[in-house]
């Protein structure tokens, strides 16, 4: 399967990266970040999606951000 490239400006030059944030109440008064999330972001020019860590889809996050 081709990748198509960024939505935004069409690069194929992408990257990922694992980040936690915190959510309401509780955790995020005693700053407990137990919501992991992938990041996809093209190099080029900046654009980022979101993936939920925990789902079976995030081994294919660049598909997934690509298009494919």
């Amino acid at each position: 399967m081709e990748q198509k490239g960024c939505i935004k400006c069409g690069s194929r030059d992408a990257d990922q990266k694992e980040v936690a944030m915190t959510g309401s109440g509780f955790s995020k008064m005693f700053d407990v970040q137990h919501n992991k999330f992938i990041v996809v972001f093209c190099n080029n020019c900046g654009y980022s999606e979101f993936y939920n860590s925990n789902t079976s889809t995030a081994s294919n996050v660049f598909d997934f951000f690509f298009g494919g």
